[in-house]
């Protein structure tokens, strides 16, 4: 993950820096993952990013007989289990049927979950027009109509614009009311007042060995303090191999991220270890302005050890090698302009999920309605993804299995067609699933190779002819790949290109080689002619391992996305124009 360019052998890539790609989170820790656990444990989670959302309604019912309504807005989160959660409320507008409300009410938009968001209007009566808005009970008002969507409908218009319909809604069904209850507006701003960003290459000397018996592998992270004097990780360099005099691919730290130029922040070097107990090597507190200085000056400064009787002062020393400052645009600028990400599913035939027919098989389709692994893993990450995609038409393919009369094909389309591989939607997804099962005998082997080589086609294809999309191949698997080297040669070749791969390993194999393939957990992949990958492109997760934890599959897939939708969009110097 991170804003990584270069291909260096056996390096780590950079988590890095705008208010988009870091968040402060609830605490939950990914597994397999040393680093990634280690920053979550000190607050370093996926996308988080604060949206204004303004109001505005037309042609709304006049409920109040000598006048117009006098309407409010009420804004709920909806949740998975259906509860509703209510984020704020808009100011009462007196007198109107077309109200422009002035009070704004922020959320915190997440990328990897559906955020159902619910607006409901209310005509608040004459005699509690002086009351607070927040303390008046909504039993007591007049409902005029709601209205809902997902939160990612609204920010992925190219105006950040959405309008809705008002409806009397499910709960009102019984009011003598209309369907139509007139239309609402929203529209929505990210909450950045500053994209400035500074891009640093930092390079340190001297490092000390923790341990005589095995290399230094150092890396930085950097934090700024918050009240309490806590600090919370905000950047992380990737981990150099072996080097005491290591110098590291640029970092990039929002101005408004760190506070100012002036705020503090600690930056501490660790000695990676695949554990996740790193070991400080050293420390020391600087201001981006004052790292801006050393730069100008072309002088280090020391690292310190604290210690029982206090700081030790070491002989390592930190450098800036450039300091630069520019602007950094976010995930949301981005769609904004009218970047899509473009979702794709390869489903796993082989033999050994078991007789699709047996309740104990990973494909048993279950006469009630209870979805197994593979639609499970299916709906969660396509009912996010489908947001960012204007058609949703969506590439699917299986592997490993044997079409009636056939040989075993590793990639054949998942809707029965020679021609085109596409399906309408997550439904059309699902049902060319089912159909599919029906028509093919399960084989092997697990070959990952055709699928990823198909999916890279597709968005090279997209690539040349100059859209502005960015793909997602989801790859569901029940066991561990055969065409191991195969299928890093594709990934090396893929990783130049606007992709990403997730990988959902479901059932009780052994998946430990599987992490190979996901940069986060060793080193970069490397092809059988000696390539390194240019960025990390995979995210693997077992779906035992979270799926009974408070973090779904699909949060631990998604996670990353947005920073490698960044790292490939800003190595390449892809702005977004409006």
């Amino acid at each position: 993950m991170g804003n990584c360019c270069s291909d260096d052998r056996g390096g780590r890539p950079t988590i890095g820096g705008t208010p988009t790609d870091i968040g402060l989170g609830n605490g939950n820790d990914a597994p397999n993952d040393a680093v990634h656990l280690y920053l979550r444990s000190r607050g370093y989670h996926g996308l988080f990013s604060q949206i204004q959302l303004s109001f505005s309604a037309t042609v709304l019912r006049d409920r109040d007989v000598l006048s117009k309504s006098d309407p409010m807005l009420v804004v709920y989160t909806r949740g998975r289990d259906g509860v509703l959660k209510e984020v704020g409320r808009t100011e009462v507008v007196l007198n109107s049927l077309n109200p422009k409300w002035i009070n704004t009410i922020n959320v915190t938009f997440q990328f990897e979950i559906v955020q159902t968001m619910l607006f409901r209007l209310y005509d608040v009566d004459t005699q509690f027009h002086q009351i607070d808005v927040k303390m008046l009970k909504l039993e007591e008002q007049q409902f005029l109509g709601e209205a809902s969507c997902a939160l990612s409908e609204i920010i992925t218009k190219s105006n950040r614009s959405l309008t809705l319909d008002l409806t009397h809604g499910e709960e009102y069904t019984g009011l003598s009311c209309p369907q139509n209850c007139g239309r609402l507006a929203l529209h929505a701003e990210e909450c950045i007042s500053s994209k400035t960003a500074a891009e640093m290459i930092l390079r340190c000397s001297e490092l000390e060995h923790k341990n005589l018996f095995s290399r230094t592998d150092p890396f930085l992270v950097i934090s700024r303090y918050v009240d309490g004097g806590l600090s919370i990780p905000v950047c992380k360099t990737e981990v150099i191999r072996s080097d005491l005099k290591p110098t590291w691919k640029p970092v990039f730290l929002n101005i408004q991220q760190v506070g100012s130029k002036d705020s503090p922040l600690v930056i501490e070097c660790f000695n990676f270890n695949s554990s996740g107990k790193h070991d400080l090597i050293g420390k020391l507190k600087k201001s981006l302005l004052d790292l801006e200085k050393l730069h100008s000056s072309g002088t280090g400064e020391n690292l310190a050890l604290p210690t029982a009787a206090g700081d030790k002062i070491l002989k390592s020393q930190l450098f800036v090698d450039t300091f630069s400052e520019s602007t950094q645009h976010t995930f949301l600028d981005y769609l904004a302009a009218g970047f899509e990400v473009n979702f794709m599913v390869a489903v796993d035939f082989t033999a050994s999920n078991g007789n699709p027919r047996l309740p104990d098989s990973l494909h048993y389709i279950d006469p009630s309605g209870r979805p197994n692994a593979y639609q499970r893993a299916i709906l969660e990450v396509g009912e996010v993804l489908q947001f960012y995609d204007s058609d949703r038409r969506f590439p699917a393919w299986g592997f490993g299995a044997r079409p009636i009369d056939g040989p075993v094909c590793h990639c054949f389309n998942l809707n029965g067609s020679s021609t085109y591989c596409e399906v309408e939607g997550i439904q059309g997804i699902m049902m060319a699933y089912t159909s599919a099962l029906l028509n093919v005998s399960l084989a092997g082997p697990t070959l990952f190779g055709p699928v990823i080589s198909n999916a890279a086609q597709i968005a090279g294809q997209s690539l040349a002819n100059g859209h502005h999309r960015y793909f997602v191949l989801l790859i569901i698997t029940d066991g561990v790949v055969t065409d191991l080297q195969e299928t890093k040669d594709a990934l090396v070749k893929a990783s130049d290109l606007p992709l990403s791969i997730l990988i959902v390993g479901v059932g009780g194999a052994d998946f430990k080689e599987m992490e190979v393939l996901d940069a986060d957990k060793g080193e970069r992949l490397e092809s059988s002619n000696g390539r390194v990958a240019t960025r990390d492109i995979v995210q693997f997760v077992p779906f035992r391992d979270v799926q009974n934890g408070e973090i779904s599959v699909v949060q631990e897939l998604l996670a990353e996305l947005p920073t490698q939708f960044l790292s490939y969009m800003r190595s390449r110097d892809i702005r977004p124009s409006y």
